[in-house]
């Protein structure tokens, strides 16, 4: 981005990190289950094997796509911040029927209420972030960074309640890890309500419910370039959430002492902080990157799939968590500059429906091999997915899609075309500076291809305009 009409990547507006304080607190607080460390230990503890803890994962995954597109359009139609304090009180009530539980019924029912938790959470927080980048700085350049930012103190909270929640479970019991999270899930409620959420997605009329679900699945599925990014996204959270539900049964195979459980969760969900910290700093874009970070995944799984020694599990999958990071946060970005604010928790949201729809019948099978054959060969459907991850990862790198504009060198003082990219979102809500417009103007007047790709991304946007009379957006 030229220094003349981006805003710099290393100059942090004070406005921006001052808003986004209290969402990162939040967040924090959120990351303070105490009782997700061990939680593995205490189902075993009440009577779970592999075939129940699948059949748990399967519930609440159950539980999630009935909930989740809901509650991303009632955020996009009304309060986001409300929407985040409700998955709270959701994850707060979840914590404490688990303390409660005393057989696998009632844990499951505790599991289910988990999974309220994660479907109106899901996008929410990416959104939200993106929309207030845009707000304060009318670019979207800073979104990595700041995602990053928040996911780097989610992943330290993850750490600090993975140590402290294995020194509270050895010291008095794993049961009292979930009675001692209620207090932090208080505290997170206290901070999302000082936190000022962004307008954008307000800033035009109210349409009629159904049809802004019909244009939230429209921005979902009518491009070919979004639909990839949406099976990219799902397909990773599906490999994601595998591991971190289904990693710590390598540790119970292979007689892992209990003192090792809080350590080695700790470096697990440590990959998203450091997820966070490289997104900014790796060129996605570049095939010299991202053919590489490809790579790793699928070897990482190759890695659970053959080996029988704890330490080299545990480094392959801390390995495969932190690819996957760096990748949610990318294909985040590719996703929220596709869509205008007005669906955006919704496409969001729609990305995770679709990935628990994926991860219900992928989570039974994984249980049902893991009980008839073991961890280790159950792990082959970890490696067939990353292996699918990868490859829709490198191919629009090597091979551009034909809706993207082409790359052109920008006019002396000018946008380039990926930069024009970047700015689409911006430019769409009617949140860029006027210098950056005029600047898009005059790249919009000689190169076609940028046309016609600003044209396909309006395509949304004008079926909200013809559904409620929104303002029209001007013709480049």
């Amino acid at each position: 981005m030229t220094s003349s009409i981006g805003v710099a990547a290393d100059a942090t507006p004070r406005a921006l990190a001052r808003r986004l304080r209290p969402l990162q607190v939040a967040v924090g607080l959120q990351g303070m289950a105490l009782w997700v460390p061990v939680e593995k230990l205490f189902m075993s503890q009440i009577g779970f094997d592999a075939g129940s803890v699948a059949v748990m994962a399967a519930a609440y995954a159950a539980v999630v796509p009935l909930l989740e597109v809901p509650s991303g359009i009632l955020a996009d139609r009304g309060s986001r911040r409300l929407m985040m304090m409700a998955a709270t009180a959701a994850l707060a009530a979840s914590s404490l029927l688990g303390g409660l539980s005393r057989n696998v019924p009632t844990y499951i029912a505790a599991a289910m209420i988990l999974g309220v938790y994660f479907a109106v959470n899901s996008g929410t927080i990416d959104s939200v972030v993106y929309d207030v980048v845009l707000e304060e700085t009318g670019s979207n350049d800073l979104y990595e960074t700041w995602v990053g930012r928040v996911r780097m103190v989610e992943s330290a909270a993850f750490v600090l309640s993975a140590l402290g929640g294995g020194v509270l479970a050895g010291w008095i019991s794993a049961r009292f890890t979930y009675f001692a999270t209620l207090p932090f899930m208080l505290l997170a409620v206290a901070a999302f309500l000082r936190f000022d959420e962004p307008r954008l997605h307000r800033a035009a009329e109210p349409v009629a419910l159904r049809q802004q679900v019909a244009t939230t699945v429209r921005a979902m599925t009518r491009q070919r370039a979004v639909l990839l990014v949406v099976l990219l996204a799902a397909l990773a959270s599906v490999v994601s959430q595998t591991v971190f539900e289904f990693g710590p049964l390598w540790l119970v195979a292979l007689h892992a002492a209990p003192g090792i459980y809080g350590p080695y969760w700790a470096a697990l969900v440590s990959t998203l902080g450091l997820g966070g910290y490289l997104v900014s700093r790796l060129r996605l874009g570049n095939a010299a990157t991202v053919v590489p970070l490809a790579v790793i995944g699928p070897v990482a799984a190759l890695g659970l799939v053959l080996s029988r020694s704890l330490v080299l599990v545990i480094l392959a999958q801390v390995a495969l968590a932190l690819v996957l990071a760096v990748i949610a946060i990318h294909v985040g970005k590719l996703l929220h500059d596709a869509v205008p604010s007005t669906v955006r928790t919704g496409v969001s949201s729609g990305v995770g429906t679709v990935s628990w729809l994926l991860f219900l019948p992928f989570s039974l099978v994984f249980g049902w091999l893991a009980r008839a054959r073991g961890v280790g060969p159950s792990a082959w459907t970890i490696l067939g997915a990353a292996t699918v991850v990868a490859v829709l990862l490198v191919v629009p790198v090597l091979r551009p899609a034909r809706t993207e504009p082409p790359a052109r060198a920008p006019a002396e003082g000018g946008l380039a075309c990926q930069e024009l990219v970047e700015l689409v979102a911006g430019y769409l809500d009617k949140v860029l500076p006027a210098e950056q417009r005029a600047a898009m103007g005059e790249h919009l007047a000689g190169c076609d291809g940028c046309t016609d790709y600003l044209e396909q991304i309006r395509l949304v946007v004008q079926a909200l305009q013809r559904s409620a009379a929104m303002p029209a957006i001007p013709d480049a």
